[in-house]
C-alpha cells in the first residue's frame, strides 16, 4: 500500500499504516517501504556549468530550443540524388554537378539527371532526398552510375530527428550522466539547474575501535567501517562528512548527534544498534527525535535505526546500521543507497536490478528471512552461473572483497539445490 507523506505526521504514523509493519520481524520490502514513505527531498537548487552538472540531479527538465540534428543530412558518404531519378531495375548515370561536406554546403539546387556528392553530416541539397553510399556506385569523371534497388530516403538522418524543438528531453529529477552531459551540450545549453547535493555525515561508535595509524590497545580491532562507508558514499555523488570514531559516552555521542544533525542531511551511525547494547544510545535518540529500532527479517543486519533528529534549526534523516562491516555493507546497499539517491532527489529508476543466475552449488536457507550471500558470477559456456565466495560470516569482510554480485535468496526460499535459478545484484551496479 502507498503511504502519503505527510509532515504533521510522526515516522511512526507513517510507517505504522504500512501493510505487514512488523518492528520485531520486519521484512525487507516493508523496511524499505516504510523509509521510503519517510523520506523528503533536499529542494535547495543551484546553477551550475554543465561540466560540473556530471553526476548531479536535474532541478529542471531540459527543453531543446533548436532541433538536433538541424538540418537533414547526410548518414553516410557518397551521392545525394532525388529519388524521382532513382530506377528500381535498372542502372542509371547521373551527372555530379557539385560537393558538400559537414559544415560545408553545397548552395544550388540539383535538378533532374543531377546528384552532389556529399559526406557524412553534410547538409542535404536542395532537390535531393536520397544518399546512395559510395561502394555502390561506379564514377567515370563526372558521371556516376547509381545501381537499381534503392530506397527512397534512405541513408539520411531528418532534421529533429534526435530532438525536437519544444520537446522536453531530460525530466527534472534524473540523474547527468556522460550521455545526458553530450545531450545538454548539443544543445548549445552551457548551464545548468541542479539539485544541491545531499550533505550526508557518518561516524563509527564504540570503545573497542582505533583509527588507522594508532597502535591496537588490547580488545581493539582497527575502524574498517568508515572507509567502506566513504568509498560507497563517495560512488552516489554526495558531499561527505566523516566524523571519525565517537566513544561510547553519553555526552560525546549527544555531541556528535547534534554536530551532525546541524551540519548534513542524512547521518550514518555503525553499531549501538543490537538488542543488550548501551540503552542511552536509544534514550539519546529518542531525546534528539524520533527513532524507531527494528529487527529486520534479513541476513546479514538484522539490527537497524531509522529516523530523524534535529539539532538547533538543523535536522537530518538518521540511519543506524549495525557494527559488523559485511552487515554495515549490506544494509547500506539494501536501504541507505536507495534513500539517500531518493532525498537527493532522484525520480527516476533507482532501485538494484535482480538479474538471474544458475546456482552453482547448494546454498543453505532458512524460509522466512532474506539472505545476501556473497557470491562470485562467471560464464560457464552459454550459461551465468554464480556461486558463493565462501565463509559468509558478517564479520568476515573478505567475502565482499572477493565477490562481484549479491546472491539474493529471498524471504519464503528454503535450501537451494545446485542448477536452480536464483537472484543476483551485480556489485558494479550499487554504486
Amino acid at each position: 500500500m502507498s503511504v502519503e507523506r505527510e509532515s504533521s505526521r510522526t515516522i511512526a504514523q507513517v510507517v505504522s499504516c504500512l501493510d505487514g509493519y512488523d518492528p520485531d520481524a520486519l521484512p525487507v520490502d516493508k523496511a524499505r517501504a516504510a523509509i521510503r514513505a519517510c523520506l523528503m527531498p533536499v529542494a535547495d537548487v543551484e546553477s551550475v556549468l554543465i561540466r560540473q552538472s556530471l553526476g548531479r540531479v536535474l532541478a529542471q527538465d531540459i527543453v531543446p530550443a533548436i532541433n538536433v540534428p538541424g538540418h537533414d543530412n547526410s548518414a553516410m558518404d557518397g551521392w545525394a540524388v532525388s529519388s524521382k531519378d532513382v530506377s528500381f531495375d535498372r542502372e542509371i548515370q547521373l551527372l555530379e554537378i557539385g560537393k558538400a561536406l559537414a559544415g560545408k554546403p553545397f548552395h544550388g539546387t540539383i535538378g533532374a539527371g543531377e546528384c552532389v556528392r556529399v559526406m557524412t553530416g553534410a547538409v542535404m541539397p536542395q532537390g535531393a532526398d536520397t544518399v546512395v553510399v559510395q561502394e555502390l556506385c561506379r564514377v567515370d569523371a563526372d558521371r556516376i552510375s547509381i545501381p537499381p534497388g534503392q530506397k527512397a530516403g534512405q541513408n539520411v538522418r531528418a532534421a529533429g530527428e534526435d530532438l525536437k524543438a519544444g520537446v522536453p528531453v531530460l525530466r527534472a529529477g534524473q540523474a547527468v550522466r556522460a550521455a545526458e552531459l553530450g545531450l545538454i551540450a548539443s544543445l548549445g545549453i552551457a548551464e545548468v539547474s541542479v539539485k544541491r547535493r545531499l550533505r550526508v555525515a557518518f561516524f563509527s561508535t564504540g570503545d573497542e575501535l582505533a583509527s588507522i595509524g594508532t597502535p591496537l590497545q588490547e580488545g581493539q580491532v582497527y575502524d574498517s567501517n568508515r572507509y567502506t562507508l566513504h568509498g560507497m558514499l563517495q560512488g552516489l555523488g554526495v558531499e561527505i562528512i566523516d566524523m571519525g570514531v565517537v566513544r561510547d559516552d553519553p555526552a560525546k555521542l549527544e555531541a556528535a548527534f547534534r554536530e551532525a544533525a546541524a551540519r548534513a542531511d542524512a547521518i550514518i551511525t555503525t553499531g549501538g544498534v543490537s538488542v543488550g547494547e548501551a540503552d542511552f544510545v536509544k534514550q539519546l535518540m529518542a531525546k534528539l527525535g524520533e527513532v524507531l529500532f527494528w529487527k529486520i527479517a534479513m541476513r546479514p543486519g538484522r539490527p537497524m535505526a531509522f529516523g530523524k533528529i534535529g539539532s538547533g534549526s538543523g535536522s537530518a534523516f538518521l540511519f543506524g546500521l549495525p557494527g559488523n562491516p559485511v552487515a554495515v555493507m549490506v544494509t547500506f546497499h539494501q536501504f541507505v543507497r536507495d534513500a539517500l539517491l531518493v532525498l537527493g532527489g532522484r525520480t527516476d529508476a533507482v532501485e538494484i536490478p535482480l538479474l538471474q543466475a544458475i546456482s552453482a552449488s547448494p546454498m543453505r536457507k532458512v524460509p522466512g528471512r532474506t539472505e545476501y550471500q556473497r557470491g562470485i558470477l562467471f560464464r560457464d559456456g552459454a550459461e551465468w552461473k554464480v556461486r558463493a565466495t565462501g565463509q559468509q560470516g558478517s564479520g568476515v569482510l573478505r567475502s565482499m572483497s572477493e565477490a562481484n554480485c549479491f546472491i539474493v535468496l529471498e524471504h519464503e526460499r528454503g535450501r537451494v539445490e545446485a542448477g536452480e535459478l536464483v537472484g543476483v545484484q551485480l556489485m558494479d551496479a550499487l554504486a
